[in-house]
């Protein structure tokens, strides 16, 4: 606004020139204009003499010190809303002001009479001019809430204008002297009572008698002012101070009140520009109009102008407050000029000031969101020697240095003392905590704090929620993310969809495909939506768990609610079916995967292909290889590598070189398990000097021959008997770090059990008992079937034993070697006899 335009009332003027210029509140001119001229169309004509009667009648019942009801009941049927109306305008100067109060209610509630909205706001007037203020507030509230019988002439949702057009027509009319009272009251009951509904309708209030040269009081005007600022409606604050300055003359609280807002919205200008006016019009400002432009110079970084208007308020006689030190501190803090803040620190004391939280916890929070984590903790035990414990605001911005610093053991104890201290946790301080606790797998504390944040009804984001439920199943805690979940349910929150797809995928993991399926339904009748993940992960657990059937019916499922399956669910269902065996079935979808929209993709294939390897359908899968290849999908190692390991598998290594060869020219590089399977074909067929040619290829390549590699060559060295060598690859393994799994070591006990040396195998089986590895029953069967061929039964028998005490299931194989051990032990003996 241009500040040269406003106009204070004689005898003061009010100038000034700002930065940009305001603008009126005028929003509800037209619909006041619009209501104005049709109340003037509808205004009742003066009482006829044929209405003589009824005037003297209603005149001498509402004239009296009590109200007859008997009579009332008479004349009412006899009159309309609008009939009414004229004559109480009529005879206002005569009525007995609770009479009609006492009548307005008795027609209203036992006649269901509906009055105009002008004849109310005439009462209302009418109880104003007699001093009967609360029964007068009390009738507007509920004429404004509509819990009256109303005759509106306009539409009911805006009558707040009605109401407020009608008291600035009657006050034309009727006691003029009442405008000012009328306008206080009006504002006032809106500010408070109604202020659910927001300003606005404070403001439309205001703008209406302002417009017509009438202003509330200027207690009124400071309420009115100071409420929008406190609302955060700095805009419409600064319109309205505009329109107050043409009607009243601003004293330093409305003046201080209008200098915060300008300082609110980032108008310094305008700010010091109205604080200048206010001196020049002799108006001294206070401590709050120092501090409120100080603030604003500081939020805007401008702290060499705020010490210096700090120094301005001391010259003029005006002492800096415990606010005005907090604010410069929080500014320098701001600025991470934390040397000038403690200096202001130091005057504040030799003035006699004694630091309050604020002004602690403001260097505490600047010195931790500056990651100094060491000087925010000696403000703290200062803070506490001056007998001041650290509150909410402290801990929680002590958790966020000690985050910041990389301390989080003493961010958790911070967090835990807040709880032992039943202090208010923001939800930063407890997503930090939980989140760190989280990535360092600490699912048990994690889930500590997500509770106690449940408990002060917090509810953690779905990022963190997610993180948390997804780690709890991957360390086998499916049912405390269950509990928590449900615990979210019994608070009234949700759980979106991509929280639900961890648990279920959680649980279908850990192969709880029948819990997944409850937790599913349970979760569909609190409102998850299911998605197209959601779908799939069950198809997931379904397939992993040998039962492609139910992912089919989950496919229908997904189709029937509107859900198209993708590659990923024909994918996972082409898996489940190869994975059994069941390559005609497969074919079928395969099929079906072709006929739709985005057919199959290169995992598809590659599903495909590693199906009819396992079904010894190798040319099958060749054949969709080449397919491949003529579509030009790009091709990629997994899918050369399935049928390398086939042709390797049945000793067809030209086959597999081939591939091999093939892929290096098309620029695709061979991994550790290109060359683990070539290896081990190799190996297979006694080739094993070229198999170990393959290792210096490896290192050539740049891949480092791995377990997989070395027990394919030992596999070699064993079939061959040349246990010395194997016993060399096995150190060779050791010396670089690389360590034998389960298989190497079955594999290096078979051999020695082939040669008859049991010793080096029982040897073997200790070495991967001291080395943490469990042999499995395929381990066991290998070293039983050795004393079996060695005659030594008995042994055998001892072994199956030690199976049975480690937990071990007895299978086929296990039974099938005890028994051709004990049959050729038998004729042994038979033929020694």
């Amino acid at each position: 606004m241009d500040l040269r335009r406003l106009s204070i009332p004689k005898p003061c003027s009010l100038s000034i020139a700002v930065s940009r210029p305001l603008t009126h509140v005028t929003s509800t001119a037209q619909q006041q204009q619009e209501l104005h001229n049709r109340n003037q169309q509808q205004q009742p004509p003066p009482p006829q003499s044929s209405n003589q009667s009824l005037l003297k009648w209603v005149s001498s019942v509402l004239s009296k010190q009590s109200l007859d009801p008997s009579k009332c009941k008479l004349f009412l049927p006899n009159l309309s809303p609008q009939e009414f109306d004229t004559l109480f305008f009529s005879i206002r100067s005569n009525v007995n002001p609770k009479t009609a109060l006492k009548f307005f209610y008795f027609a209203s509630q036992s006649c269901n009479f509906r009055f105009t909205v002008r004849s109310y706001c005439l009462l209302i007037r009418l109880l104003l001019f007699s001093n009967l203020l609360s029964p007068a507030r009390l009738l507007l509230i509920r004429l404004i809430d509509g819990k009256m019988p109303v005759l509106y002439a306009s539409n009911p949702s805006i009558r707040h204008i009605e109401i407020a057009s009608q008291m600035v027509d009657l006050n034309v009319t009727s006691e003029p002297a009442l405008g000012v009272q009328i306008a206080d009251l009006l504002v006032h009951v809106y500010c408070t009572q109604f202020k659910n509904l927001g300003f606005g309708y404070a403001i439309d209030v205001f703008s209406i008698f302002s417009n017509k040269g009438i202003f509330p009081s200027l207690k009124t005007c400071n309420f009115l002012l100071n409420s929008l600022v406190k609302a955060n409606e700095v805009q419409k604050g600064i319109e309205v101070f505009e329109t107050m300055c043409r009607g009243v003359s601003p004293d330093v609280f409305l003046f201080s009140t209008a200098i915060n807002a300008f300082c609110k919205r980032g108008r310094i200008e305008d700010a010091i520009g109205l604080f200048t006016k206010m001196e020049e019009l002799g108006i001294a400002p206070n401590v709050v109009t120092y501090n409120n432009i100080i603030h604003g110079l500081c939020r805007n970084g401008r702290l060499y102008e705020a010490f210096h208007l700090k120094e301005k308020m001391v010259l003029r006689e005006v002492e800096p407050s415990l606010i005005t030190y907090s604010i410069l501190i929080n500014g320098l803090i701001k600025l991470e000029k934390f040397d000038d803040a403690n200096f202001v620190l130091k005057e504040m004391s030799v003035r006699g000031f004694v630091p309050n939280y604020v002004v602690y916890n403001t260097l505490i929070d600047g010195y931790c969101k500056k990651g100094n984590i060491s000087e925010a903790l000696k403000i703290r035990d200062d803070m506490v020697s001056k007998g001041m414990s650290p509150n909410s605001v402290t801990f929680n911005s002590l958790i966020h240095g000690f985050c910041k610093s990389g301390q989080m053991d003493n961010a958790e104890n911070a967090l835990e003392e807040m709880l032992s201290r039943g202090l208010s946790i923001n939800q930063g301080a407890y997503t930090s905590v939980i989140k760190w606790l989280c990535i360092n797998s600490r699912f048990d504390s994690a889930l500590h704090f997500t509770k106690e944040m449940l408990l002060r009804n917090l509810r953690p984001g779905d990022g963190l929620l997610t993180l948390l439920v997804s780690g709890l199943c991957k360390n086998g805690k499916q049912a405390e993310a269950t509990e928590l979940c449900f615990r979210l349910f019994e608070k009234g929150f949700t759980v979106n969809t991509v929280t639900s797809n961890a648990l279920i995928h959680g649980m279908c993991e850990a192969g709880n495909l029948k819990e997944a399926g409850k937790l599913l339904m349970e979760m569909l009748q609190r409102g998850l939506i299911l998605d197209k993940v959601t779908y799939n992960t069950l198809i997931l657990g379904c397939c992993k768990d040998g039962k492609p059937e139910e992912g089919f019916k989950l496919k229908e499922d997904m189709i029937k609610r509107g859900i198209q399956p993708d590659n990923y669910t024909y994918n996972l269902l082409l898996h489940g079916l190869c994975s059994l065996g069941k390559m005609e079935e497969a074919i079928e979808l395969w099929e079906e995967c072709k006929r739709t929209v985005f057919g199959p993709d290169i995992y598809t294939y590659g599903v495909m292909i590693d199906g009819f390897c396992k079904a010894d359908k190798i040319e099958e899968g060749e054949t969709l290889f080449n397919e491949m290849i003529s579509k030009k999908m790009e091709l990629n190692p997994v899918v050369y590598n399935t049928l390398i390991r086939a042709y390797c598998k049945i000793g067809n290594t030209t086959a597999a070189f081939r591939l091999s060869n093939d892929m290096k020219s098309r620029g695709i590089l061979p991994t550790s398990v290109t060359y683990s399977s070539l290896i081990h074909g190799l190996c297979n067929i006694g080739l094993i000097e070229d198999a170990k040619c393959l290792f210096d290829e490896m290192r050539k390549e740049g891949l480092l021959p791995n377990v997989a590699c070395y027990t394919a060559l030992i596999g070699g060295y064993c079939k061959l008997g040349q246990m010395d060598e194997a016993e060399s690859v096995l150190q060779e393994m050791a010396s670089i770090n690389i360590h034998p799994n389960k298989i190497t070591y079955t594999i290096m006990i078979g051999g020695y059990c082939k040669l008859g040396d049991m010793k080096e195998a029982a040897k073997l089986l200790n070495v991967m008992a001291e080395k943490g590895i469990s042999p499995d029953s395929i381990t066991y069967n290998v070293f039983m079937d050795g004393h079996c061929k060695g005659g030594n039964v008995e042994e055998a028998f001892k072994v199956c034993d030690r199976m049975l005490s480690e937990g071990l299931s007895l299978d086929e194989i296990t039974y099938t070697t005890l028994i051709d051990g004990w049959q050729s032990s038998t004729i042994t003996n038979q033929d020694n006899h």
